[in-house]
C-alpha cells in the first residue's frame, strides 16, 4: 500500500531513551495491583499494546486458544520496544516486548522486571537490513560518516546493530556518533529514503520486501550477516505481576511458547491466513494486504526460551558505550524460565 503523506523526521540520542529508562525504573514501583495482592484469585486479564497490521505472538496464542480463560485487553499500539517495556513497568500494560539490549538498560536503571520469554529473532528468513539507494555512493562503514540512517526508535535492536557494524568495521566507540541516527516512523522509512530525507533506511519484514519489489534499492548489510541466527527480544513482566499471579504468568508465558511452535511448524500459508483471520475481526481498520510477506518469528530456541547468551552480547555492548557499568548487571539475573512450561530440548542448554 502506498504511503502518501510526508513523514516527519526527528533527530535524537540514545541518551534521551536512556533518560526515559530511568524514569521508567523510578515509576516502576507503581506497577498494577492485583486480586491477588490482597489474597483473592490471579488476574485473568492482561493489557498489552499491539502494533498495526501485525499479529503479535500473545495475540495468536489466544486465537489458538492456548490461554484458555486468560484474555488480553488491548489498550493502544506502539512501534517502539523501548517505549511498551518502559508501559509494562510502569503498570501501564502487563507485559511488554522490546529488543535485549533495551531490557538490559531498564533493569539495570532499577525497573522491578524480568524477561520471561523470547519472541522475535533474526534468521535467514526474518532480518533486519540497512538499505541505499540503487546509485548510492555508500559502499562501507566508513563511508556513512556524516550520513542519516532512518530507524523506528533509539537505543533499540536498529541502533545497537548499527553500533556493532561500524565497531566491527574500524570505529572506536567515540567515533559512532559521527553516524546521524533520525527516528523515522516505519510506515515512512521506505518513501523517506527514496525522498532523499536519509542515506540509509533500516528495513525488515513487510517493510523490507515490499521495498525491494518496488526496487531501487541496495543493502548495505544486515543483523543476519552480521551475527546469524539469533533471539532478539523478550517480553518483561513485573516481578510484582509474576509473583502476585504466578499461575496466570504461566497460562501467557507457555502460550506464547507453544504459539511460536505452531507458527514454526505449520506451513507458512496457514499462519499467513490465521494471522489475516485476526486482524479483520479485531476491527481496527487495519490492512491485511501486507501479511503476504510474513515468513518467520525468527525465535532461535525452542519456545522461545532464555538462555545467558540471549542478554550478553548486548550487556558487553552497553558497557562498552559506558551506557552500564562493567559488573552492574549479570545475564542470569534477566531473566526467568520458570513460567515456560515449552519443554526445552537439553536441560543443560537453559536456565531453569
Amino acid at each position: 500500500m502506498p504511503v502518501t503523506s510526508r513523514p516527519v523526521l526527528r533527530p535524537s540520542s540514545r541518551r534521551q531513551f536512556l533518560a526515559l529508562a530511568a524514569i521508567g525504573a523510578a515509576a516502576a514501583a507503581c506497577g498494577r495491583a492485583t486480586a491477588a495482592e490482597g489474597g483473592g484469585a490471579e488476574t485473568k486479564k492482561l493489557r498489552y499494546q499491539g502494533w498495526v497490521g501485525q499479529v503479535t505472538l500473545p495475540e495468536l496464542a489466544e486465537d489458538l486458544g492456548y490461554f484458555g480463560d486468560v484474555r488480553l485487553e488491548w489498550v493502544g499500539n506502539t512501534v517502539s520496544g523501548p517505549q511498551d517495556i518502559q508501559s509494562a513497568a510502569t503498570g501501564q500494560t502487563d507485559f511488554g516486548g522490546a529488543f535485549n539490549g533495551a531490557v538490559v538498560k531498564l533493569i539495570s536503571a532499577g525497573a522491578p522486571v524480568k524477561a520471561a520469554i523470547s519472541y522475535y529473532g533474526v534468521d535467514a528468513a526474518s532480518f533486519n537490513g540497512y538499505y541505499v539507494l540503487e546509485d548510492s555512493p555508500i559502499r562501507s562503514a566508513r563511508d556513512l560518516i556524516g550520513k542519516k540512517v532512518g530507524m523506528n526508535t533509539l537505543g533499540a535492536h536498529v541502533e545497537a546493530v548499527l553500533d556493532t557494524y561500524l565497531q566491527r568495521n574500524g570505529f572506536a566507540a567515540g567515533e559512532l556518533g559521527r553516524v546521524e541516527r533520525i527516528v523515522v516512523p516505519p510506515v515512512n522509512t521506505e518513501q523517506s529514503l527514496r525522498q532523499k530525507q536519509i542515506e540509509v533506511a533500516s528495513l525488515g519484514g513487510v517493510l523490507r520486501d515490499k521495498a525491494l519489489a518496488a526496487g531501487g534499492i541496495r543493502p548495505l548489510f544486515s543483523d543476519f550477516d552480521l551475527l546469524g541466527a539469533f533471539s532478539a527480544g523478550t517480553y518483561v513482566l513485573t516481578n510484582r505481576f509474576l509473583k502476585q499471579n504466578p499461575n496466570t504468568a504461566r497460562v501467557f508465558v507457555t502460550g506464547v511458547a507453544k504459539a511460536i511452535e505452531w507458527a514454526r511448524s505449520s506451513p507458512r500459508e496457514e499462519v499467513i491466513a490465521r494471522s489475516a483471520e485476526i486482524i479483520k475481526r479485531r476491527g481496527r481498520n487495519e490492512d491485511v494486504a501486507a501479511l503476504q510477506y510474513w515468513k518467520s518469528f525468527g525465535v532461535a530456541e525452542p519456545g522461545g526460551r532464555i538462555t545467558d547468551g540471549t542478554f550478553q552480547l548486548w550487556i558487553d555492548w552497553l558497557t562498552a558505550h559506558g551506557d552500564i557499568k562493567a559488573g552492574q548487571v549479570k545475564a542470569a539475573d534477566l531473566y526467568t524460565n520458570r513460567f515456560n512450561g515449552y519443554p526445552a530440548v537439553s536441560p543443560s542448554a537453559v536456565r531453569s
